[in-house]
């Protein structure tokens, strides 16, 4: 199981530090470093520069939401970081949120699916140096290529639902799943590959995003938390959360209180729930579990407040 790490992009800290985080990654060997986007830095702007300033990791670009960039402009983008750089480049496509798509972009987040399935042929044709071509509602962007191409670069499909599933099934080289528990995760690897199965493909590899502390600091385990705040009442989290032992906590999270008082109500075992927290011996018992659920790659989100840079875990888990 390859151990990857994630850019974090705390809110509380200073977007700057997540190059220096890049760059101690490099250092001490990690294989991939994935860089989605918040309120910071563009993503295919903080990739180059990470590819620019580190020797030898591999850069993973995304989620990107299909319904704020084109299929163009994603392919674009990858084949200028992996030209720029000379270093292997993937992307990973997903849905994002209400909130990012329609109210940050001013976009509708709407027939999400077939967005999808149509953006992944067309982006990677596109990174194959093929003409775009494709029949459905995005029918009209074909018949172009660019004169930047990617071959053989990773896509990735971020999924949680069952549609979403089909299509990383269908288009993808891995399945991206953000903060599950081994057993959500168990079910929806079994999902993948019976729908790979009526595809005709070969499985998919599975990859997750797990927020991580190594023998955590109070300060930590805080901010693990907070990132934890607005799943609480998401479809589809608050289920698989209140599946794992937090159904009262997943209620009151829906009757919408102030994020202050959910998270003075959040316990910290939910942080081991769906994410890595603990001693060493304890971290490395729960990667055995996610393992065994059928994690191909688990891709750690740092704490860095209580462990600069995330010096401690990442130097850890290395």
């Amino acid at each position: 199981m390859q151990i990857s790490v994630v850019t974090p992009y705390w809110q509380d800290r200073d977007p700057a530090e997540n190059l220096a985080l890049a760059q101690l990654t490099d250092r001490l060997g990690y294989p991939e470093l994935w860089m989605g986007e918040m309120a910071t830095y563009d993503a295919f702007a903080f990739a180059t520069a990470v590819g620019l300033n580190t020797q030898q990791i591999q850069l993973a670009v995304g989620p990107l939401a299909v319904s704020v960039r084109t299929p163009m402009t994603i392919a674009m983008g990858a084949a200028s970081v992996a030209d720029l750089t000379g270093r292997a480049t993937s992307i990973a496509l997903g849905a994002s949120s209400v909130v990012v798509v329609e109210e940050w972009h001013g976009r509708d987040r709407e027939r999400t699916a077939t967005h999808m399935d149509e953006t992944a042929q067309i982006v990677r044709s596109l990174l194959d140096g093929e003409k775009a071509q494709l029949e459905g509602e995005l029918a009209r962007c074909q018949g172009y290529r660019l004169r930047l191409n990617a071959p053989g670069s990773a896509l990735t499909i971020a999924a949680f639902s069952p549609a979403a599933v089909r299509t990383a099934a269908r288009r993808a080289d891995r399945m991206l799943l953000n903060m599950v528990t081994p057993a959500s995760l168990a079910a929806l690897r079994d999902q993948l590959q019976a729908a790979a199965n009526a595809a005709g493909r070969e499985t998919p590899r599975v990859a997750v995003w797990l927020p991580t502390a190594v023998d955590p600091s109070r300060e930590s385990i805080d901010q693990l938390k907070r990132g934890i705040v607005g799943y609480l009442a998401a479809p589809g989290y608050g289920e698989m959360m209140a599946a794992a032992g937090f159904e009262e906590l997943v209620a009151f999270a829906r009757t919408r209180p102030h994020p202050r008082e959910l998270l003075a109500a959040m316990p910290d075992a939910l942080i081991a729930a769906v994410g890595l927290l603990g001693s060493e011996s304890e971290v490395a018992a729960q990667l055995e579990d996610y393992k065994a659920a059928g994690a191909d790659e688990v891709c750690i989100v740092p704490a860095t407040a209580g462990d600069d840079l995330g010096k401690r875990t990442l130097s850890a888990l290395k």
